[in-house]
């Protein structure tokens, strides 16, 4: 299978995998992803933030037979934010899409995601999963929407589920939003802030199959209560969005 088309050389679509820890994931993973893509060019960039679990031979045996798989990997841990970033500056195509690397994200809604983006309204420069009937334990689930609450009354955002990794979004547009630790749980605010608007996209939760979760419940709620003051201030700073028009000149 081969996700590139012979006439452009460049991937219409990159999806962003960020993952640390994940080699009992990846291969089924990766399978789905391409089974899921088959009917256009894309690229896959596998983000390995610093795994010791012997991810990269995975990786390296799954791209022997998929020229559209790509690996890049952090010589430590940076986080997961730091990954998706990484594989975004890395990304050759079009539209970025991410999705989370514990195989959590059913890949099967990819493509939904991305012709959304693609054939829906031109305001639209985010499409953002929703997990419906969550997997996760009971005070976990009670955690997320506890965090989910307090940021859509704090920053407005429209969005019940920012944490779930499937979400499509032009590139250029992508690379305009301020970086941070954390970043990736507030798409929709940033974008929101460049003057778009956000769709979703209902999603099912699976189960993980293999290893264990790499977030706990105290240390992520604390430094998320930080970068959602943040947030709502950058939002704040961002008073009024230029309409900018470049003026022709003709000779006489």
């Amino acid at each position: 299978m081969d996700g590139r088309s012979p006439a452009r050389t460049a991937p219409v679509v990159s999806v962003v995998v960020p993952c640390r820890d994940e080699a009992g994931n990846l291969p089924a993973l990766i399978e789905e992803i391409g089974a899921a893509l088959a009917g256009g060019p894309f690229e896959v960039i596998v983000v390995d933030d610093g795994s010791g679990d012997g991810s990269a031979d995975v990786l390296a045996e799954l791209a022997r037979s998929r020229p559209w798989l790509r690996h890049v990997r952090h010589a430590r841990s940076c986080g997961q934010s730091a990954a998706v970033r990484t594989g975004l500056l890395a990304a050759t195509g079009d539209i970025v899409a991410t999705i989370d690397g514990d195989g959590q994200n059913d890949p099967v809604y990819l493509p939904l995601l991305v012709k959304r983006l693609v054939e829906g309204d031109t305001r639209v420069g985010l499409v953002a999963g929703q997990r419906q009937r969550r997997t996760d334990p009971g005070l976990k689930q009670m955690a997320s929407r506890f965090a989910n609450g307090l940021r859509s009354a704090v920053l407005k955002d429209g969005t019940a589920d920012s944490g779930c990794g499937l979400k499509a979004l032009r590139r250029d547009l992508f690379l305009l939003l301020p970086y941070f630790d954390g970043w990736h749980r507030y798409l929709p605010a940033l974008v929101i802030r460049e003057g778009y608007e956000v769709a979703h996209i209902d999603v099912v939760d699976r189960k993980r199959r293999h290893g264990v979760s790499k977030y706990g419940i105290v240390d992520r709620g604390l430094v998320g209560i930080l970068d959602l003051f943040g947030v709502w201030w950058l939002r704040r700073r961002r008073k009024r969005l230029p309409e900018v028009t470049e003026m022709e000149f003709h000779d006489r």
